[in-house]
């Protein structure tokens, strides 16, 4: 059995992957952003809990630390993301929340933790209606538009997913657009179907099925999907890594 960790597992997708790989009879080491968040999943820490804020460089640093200190995960799910209307909400750095908690947090995990066998990166269909703007990555020039920022943030980590698979062969590294789904950041109204927005993640992470023993792909619904052109572009990935090392100050390869 597989030893998995997924970050986010307090609350919607993330807590049904921890749920469901528990119930396949895997390890899974669960993330929580505050110690009071992690009394909900107490029963869930199969193989431990790791506590920070992924919207902080020095906490997102702290969990990488805590994951190394209880050994190597077979397998990383990166679910934690958020979607802010209102503005752009700065972190400590001066980043934008969404930059900071949907890309920066799970390339900085990436570059830190021991290298697990397989990555499973959650984008967003809503990634196909933008293009990256690298040179303002943060939303520091132009005047914030929620949607357009959470969607420029999931092509890149959708990116992200595709560099690592590229530059990295030894990690079946992959990203996966759940749908638009009634979890707390969804809406009620969402309409998509619950129970396939996390399957793929889950089995991507864990299943011996060869056709999910595969690198580089974009999947919704265990089917492989057609992303961004920007996505499979090893320039636009390229730009993309040497944009977030020189953020993070951490340099993934």
């Amino acid at each position: 059995m597989a030893r998995i960790f997924i970050t986010g597992s307090t609350d919607g997708l993330g807590l049904f992957n921890a749920r469901t790989l528990i119930g396949q009879g895997h390890d899974v080491v669960v993330h929580a952003r505050t110690k009071e968040r992690a009394t909900a999943v107490d029963d869930l820490a199969s193989a431990g809990v790791v506590i920070g804020d992924l919207a902080s460089d020095s906490e997102t640093r702290s969990i990488a630390e805590q994951m190394n200190a209880i050994g190597r995960m077979d397998a990383v799910i990166h679910n934690a993301g958020v979607y802010l209307s209102n503005s752009r909400i700065t972190t400590l750095e001066g980043h934008s929340r969404t930059l900071a908690v949907n890309v920066l947090a799970p390339y900085l995990l990436t570059a830190l933790v021991q290298k697990p066998d397989r990555l499973v990166y959650v984008t967003s269909g809503m990634h196909l209606g933008v293009r990256g703007d690298l040179a303002d990555i943060d939303w520091t020039r132009r005047r914030w538009n929620a949607s357009q920022a959470y969607s420029e943030s999931k092509l890149y980590v959708a990116a992200l997913a595709a560099a690592v698979a590229r530059r990295d062969p030894d990690v079946l590294s992959n990203s996966v657009d759940p749908g638009w789904v009634p979890t707390k950041m969804g809406g009620a109204g969402a309409p998509d179907d619950l129970e396939l927005g996390h399957d793929t993640q889950s089995w991507l992470a864990a299943s011996s099925d060869p056709a999910a023993l595969v690198t580089g792909q974009y999947w919704h619904h265990r089917r492989h999907q057609r992303p961004a052109p920007e996505v499979d572009d090893p320039s636009f990935q390229d730009q993309l890594l040497d944009t977030l090392a020189a953020i993070t100050g951490t340099a993934l390869f």
